[in-house]
């Protein structure tokens, strides 16, 4: 069977075509590709480096993942990043190599925070697990699992791969709401539009707390207990600054007790609760 001459002349010429297409790219100025690269996501960034050995060279470049670094964790410091002179090295040679695009430190670290960050991440999570077998959390448990996010330094991808997640517990979420909220200042519609995404924006959660009675003409009156039920996505507005504040603070001044509850659980009496202590 012969094979027509018009299907031979289109299969030449786009080759010809995607010849000529990839000797530009190869070609291209370096800051101009270096440019182009910068502007992908880290997934597309890995797959470019399949492409050709000049992109597998430019992809590894710390003049890219410097950028991605800072973008990803912005609570880092300059003691957690890499440095670009060696003691055993001169200032000319240091110079040199930091703008080599095989000087890789910044690749290296972030790779490693990556993984860190996710093994982190579920250390929270048995955490959590493990102080809510009734699907409730007590509020010391909740702030030392906030406390375990701010000295690692989430970013907000972070949270947003590893706590905003529709199969774990809505407590995890919750801590995930709190910490972009109080350490990472992101809130209102971009934090709400995330929730979203995610498919959690309606998950609610019941917060209780409660205050030491009130001293009147020389008797004290009953401890007095307060609950809300509400969303994440409303808690994302930071409208209700009484329940976010009680979060924040936790047991202080006259708050003898905070609990936070998944929807559906019943907690314990505080009178029964009280005696146990």
């Amino acid at each position: 069977m012969e094979i027509p001459h018009s299907s031979l002349s289109a299969d030449s010429n786009r080759q010809s075509q995607q010849s000529k297409l990839a000797s530009i790219i190869n070609y291209l100025p370096h800051d101009v590709a270096i440019k182009i690269a910068s502007l992908l996501q880290v997934r597309d960034l890995c797959a470019l480096t399949c492409c050709s050995t000049f992109w597998r060279e430019l992809c590894v470049s710390d003049s890219i993942w410097e950028c991605l670094v800072r973008k990803r964790w912005p609570l880092l410091t300059s003691f957690d990043f890499p440095s670009s002179s060696s003691s055993s090295s001169s200032s000319t040679s240091s110079s040199s190599s930091a703008d080599s695009p095989n000087f890789k430190k910044w690749r290296k670290l972030y790779i490693k925070r990556h993984v860190e960050l996710g093994v982190r991440a579920r250390s929270v999570e048995k955490f959590v697990e493990a102080c809510s077998r009734s699907e409730s959390l007590e509020v010391r448990d909740y702030l030392n699992a906030v406390e375990t996010l701010i000295a690692t330094r989430f970013g907000f991808e972070d949270v947003q791969r590893f706590l905003f997640n529709p199969k774990v517990n809505v407590l995890l979420n919750l801590i995930g709401v709190h910490y972009c909220l109080t350490c990472l200042g992101i809130q209102g519609d971009e934090l709400v539009e995330s929730l979203r995404a995610s498919e959690i924006s309606d998950r609610h959660v019941c917060i209780k707390w409660w205050k030491v009675g009130r001293w009147i003409y020389g008797f004290r009156r009953r401890d007095e207990s307060h609950s809300r039920w509400v969303s994440l996505a409303y808690l994302a507005t930071e409208d209700d600054d009484n329940v976010l504040g009680v979060l924040r603070r936790g047991t202080i001044h006259e708050v003898v007790r905070v609990q936070i509850s998944a929807v559906g659980h019943t907690s314990t009496p505080w009178s029964y609760k009280a005696d146990q202590l």
